[in-house]
């Protein structure tokens, strides 16, 4: 490694502080300025600093863009980026982004639905991580040390070069950044059998606000939990994980079947899976996707099965026979190779898990659910039709499985709530070709459009969405002014449910100055609290958070508060 009772929430004055200013030269000279006199070695940090005048920024800025409708001149841009090689170098990053008023966004794999990772409204820095992305196995202990920066295919390839025998419940895109993976939770193939990524991180390592560099120890079990699915930017820098490896065998069976809805039943197989796949062995995932060639609408089921062929195909024959799973279906190879099928490539050679880009990102907007009941076969008929409006040419409708281990987990041993009684997870995936940028607000209307379609077949109060397929319409926090509990909650509840109050007492302990702070971020303070902050604290919150400039824009504040 390179590492140098919501109670008492009834009594708080409930408040985020997400205030704007226009972004300024002095900001971004304030903050190189401090860095070359805060960092002991600042010829080293040096070499990882990139500004807009640097030839390389906008190449560092788009390499790890997934999104391309957060790649246009109008997207706002950091002031600066930094690309720590060292976790010591990430401490003097966030002290002076406090001392010059700049937020930070950190980024691992850049997949955020979003942008949440590289984007903000208001002058801020990323630190993107990629170039912490070291994996070190421990095949005695079952363990690994994981860099945030690392993608799901690094892991898997590393993993896989001490042990075909072990193996790790993390993404099925390959290129997916573990920063944010597993700390929003973090679902795969395997999710079944384990459980998520989140449920199989046992330390971490954290950068707070003050620039501390803290362990599972020395962090304490509230923020440890909060991390492990309450998304790590409200809280710190996540700058490594230790996992939890799982036992595979040498051999897994996988299957892709696809059918049309025309001519092969298509519509009556998707309908019966509901039924099916939730309720199988935790050995068997079988996941669905749903798209459209031309003007045909096809559902493919594919599967990863811990186990040999002649056994999946009697089991599939004895649960679900309509799919009509015969064994010249099925391949058996290595998990390894199974973490390549999976994502839609060749399975050799295996150094492709290393490659950090992803071949044919375009624009996306996406809207995800969980489903507690199944989908009727008229609901899905209507999903069908939507499919075939010239707006959803390349959207997908992708599920995944749950049951077996998901069912087990209580909903409060992490803050990813989504687990009993719900069948399967859900999403509605709208993309779109740069070259049709012009109508891009088509796009995502018909993802609104779908999205109100589903209401009466998903879940309610709340109605469940999932972290890391981040949904900006949902609801957010304000960028200028207070922001309270209730409206926070608007947000909030689908994502954590019940849990969402725990998050906002970490955060109010450990980030009380409301440092990490986005759109999507927690800051409740307590009335006492504030009264503390008001009348002990202003200057140095001034000083670190908004800048000696911006003492008449917090005095405002408070008086309204």
């Amino acid at each position: 490694m390179k590492t140098s009772s919501i109670s008492t929430l009834s009594f708080f004055l409930v408040l985020i502080f997400s205030i704007s200013w226009p972004a300024s030269a002095d900001e971004q000279d304030d903050f190189l300025e401090c860095l070359s006199q805060t960092c002991q070695n600042y010829s080293s940090i040096s070499n990882v600093v990139y500004t807009p005048e640097n030839s390389s920024y906008t190449s560092i800025l788009e390499f790890s863009i997934r999104n391309t409708r957060f790649m246009s001149e109008s997207t706002p841009k950091p002031q600066v980026i930094i690309t720590p090689e060292y976790e010591s170098q990430i401490p003097p990053v966030i002290l002076c982004a406090k001392q010059s008023g700049l937020e930070i966004r950190t980024r691992s794999g850049g997949h955020d639905m979003e942008g949440l990772s590289y984007v903000s409204q208001v002058p801020f820095v990323i630190v993107d991580l990629i170039n912490l992305s070291e994996v070190t196995v421990d095949v005695d202990a079952k363990t690994a040390w994981i860099e945030a920066g690392a993608t799901t295919g690094i892991v898997y390839y590393r993993i896989a070069e001490k042990s075909s025998t072990l193996g790790f419940p993390g993404a099925i895109c390959v290129t997916v950044g573990v920063g944010g993976h597993y700390s929003a939770g973090g679902y795969g193939a395997m999710l079944r059998k384990y459980g998520l990524a989140g449920d199989n991180v046992i330390d971490a390592r954290i950068i707070n606000a003050n620039g501390t560099i803290l362990d599972r120890t020395s962090m304490g079990e509230d923020l440890f939990w909060a991390i492990t699915g309450g998304g790590g930017g409200s809280f710190g820098v996540i700058t490594a994980w230790k996992v939890q490896l799982v036992d595979v065998p040498e051999i897994v069976t996988v299957f892709s079947i696809t059918r049309s809805v025309e001519e092969q039943n298509g519509t009556g197989l998707w309908y019966q899976w509901q039924y099916v796949a939730p309720q199988a062995d935790k050995d068997l995932f079988v996941g669905v996707v749903v798209f459209r060639v031309n003007t045909t609408v096809l559902v493919n089921f594919f599967s990863v099965y811990q186990g040999g062929a002649n056994a999946l195909v009697s089991y599939m024959q004895e649960i679900f026979p309509e799919l009509g799973l015969v064994k010249e279906d099925c391949t058996e190879m290595s998990w390894i190779q199974s973490t390549l099928f999976t994502n839609q490539m060749p399975i050799d050679p295996l150094d492709t898990l290393l490659n950090r880009t992803q071949a044919g990102i375009r624009q996306l907007k996406a809207k995800s659910d969980y489903v507690r009941t199944p989908v009727p076969l008229d609901a899905i008929e209507g999903m069908v039709t939507m499919l075939r409006e010239p707006e959803a040419d390349e959207t997908i409708y992708y599920m995944v499985p749950y049951g077996g281990r998901m069912d087990e987990i209580p909903e409060s041993q992490t803050p990813f709530p989504h687990r009993a009684g719900a069948l399967y997870k859900l999403a509605g995936l709208t993309y779109w070709q740069d070259s049709e940028a012009a109508d891009t607000d088509s796009y995502i209307s018909w993802s609104r459009r779908y999205y109100e379609y589903m209401t009466p077949y998903v879940s309610s109060s709340p109605r469940e969405a999932y972290l890391n397929y981040r949904d900006l319409d949902i609801g957010v926090n304000n960028v200028v002014g207070e922001t309270s509990y209730e409206q926070a909650s608007v947000w909030a509840k689908p994502y954590y449910k019940d849990n969402f109050d725990r998050l906002v007492q970490v955060k109010t302990a450990v980030d009380p100055d409301n440092f990490f702070r986005w759109v999507l971020g927690f800051v409740f303070w307590g009335y006492d609290h504030l009264q503390e902050l008001t009348q002990m604290r202003v200057s140095s919150f001034v000083w670190w958070n908004l800048g000696r400039s911006r003492k008449k824009g917090l005095n405002e504040i408070f008086k309204k508060g």
